[in-house]
Formats: C-alpha cells, structure tokens, sequence
C-alpha cells in the first residue's frame, strides 16, 4: 500500500477565512446616562474593538508570512499574541494548529483546531485539518469523523474527501478510498484523479 500524506489547508487560504466580529456593550442594568454620552460610550467601546481587531489581524498576518517561509516556531509566537488579545478568534487557533502540525506536535495542533471548533462550530477546515492530525497520531477512525464532519458542513471540500480516502485506504477499505477520492477528483482534485487510476478499479 502506497503511502499517502494527508492535505491541511493554510496560509493565504486559511486567512480567506478571517472573520471580522463586533462585540456591544450590555446594558441589562438601567444606565442614567445622557444619550449623548451613551453613544460616546458606545463610540469609544466600538473604536477600542476595531483597534484590538486590527491589532488581531496583524499579528496573524505576520503569522502567515512567518509560516509561508517555514518559520513555524515564530509563526506559533505571532499567533499566540493574537490569542492573547482575543482569545476567542477561531482563525488565530486554526492557524496556530497549522504551525504546530509543521512541527509534528500534533496532539498541540489538535487541541487548537478543537478550540477553534468549540468557538466556531461549523468551521469545515478546522475540521479537516483536525482529521490529519488525528490520523497522524494514529487515530484513523477519528480522522474519518473530522472528515465527516468537514463534508456535512461544506460537501465541496474535496480535500476532506480526499484525507477520508487516505484515512479509508489506512484502515484497508480501498472501496471506501476509491468513493472518496473519486468524489474529489469530480471536484477537480487533481491528485484524487491520479490516485483514482492508479489504485481504483
């Protein structure tokens, strides 16, 4: 049996994905405040997000391009200061989950892509890419969930049906491989397509 690596998606595909979200001040307690003063209030909370959103996107930026140059390890510290600022930004966990699994920590890079998903619960990336670090570790059956799972939420994800196929061909069903890799290769996979003629029947 061929050995196959599993796909994560990263980089500039990953930050596509950053979501840009505004938390309000609550007022469930009566406030005797002027309206004008309120708004003010209100203004300045609004500007202080934006300012800590934009401090958020940077450092994952800088993350980004530390881990296109394969500086993993400063990429994680970029990331880490993200999740400093905001520890409830799903993107700057998926992307140090990335990191992590660069560097073969992949119990690390499955607890961030689950932080992630318990802030984002139908992040189909977060998802697949939880899928190859579980199936690195071994756990094959716990791949093929997270690849599950990555397809309810976004069926055209072929790179979830093709790590299912490597997970399916680990576990020695070659007939399940060969369903998902062909399922990929319709949506244009073009390593699908090649491993759908070389192993599939």
């Amino acid at each position: 049996m061929p050995s196959r690596t599993a796909v994560i998606v990263g980089g500039a595909a990953a930050a596509a994905f950053t979501a840009v979200a505004l938390s309000f001040l609550p007022l469930w307690k009566p406030v005797a405040i002027g309206a004008a003063a309120l708004v003010g209030i209100a203004g300045a909370l609004v500007l202080e997000r934006k300012g800590k959103e934009r401090n958020v996107i940077a450092y994952i930026k800088s993350g980004n391009a530390k881990y296109e140059l394969g500086d993993y390890q400063r990429a994680i510290a970029e990331y880490s200061k993200a999740i400093e600022i905001d520890p409830i930004h799903a993107d700057a966990y998926f992307a140090r989950g990335n990191a992590k699994d660069e560097l073969e920590d992949y119990e690390g890079a499955i607890l961030d892509y689950t932080k992630a998903l318990e802030i984002t619960p139908h992040y189909a990336l977060a998802y697949n890419n939880r899928g190859v670090a579980k199936r690195k570790t071994g756990d094959n059956r716990g791949a093929v969930s997270d690849y599950t799972k990555a397809l309810d939420i976004d069926p055209k994800l072929a790179v979830a049906y093709l790590n299912r196929g490597i997970s399916k061909e680990n576990d020695g069903n070659i007939t399940g491989a060969c369903v998902d890799w062909r399922q990929a290769s319709q949506l244009g996979d073009e390593m699908a397509a090649k491993w759908v003629n070389e192993a599939c029947r």
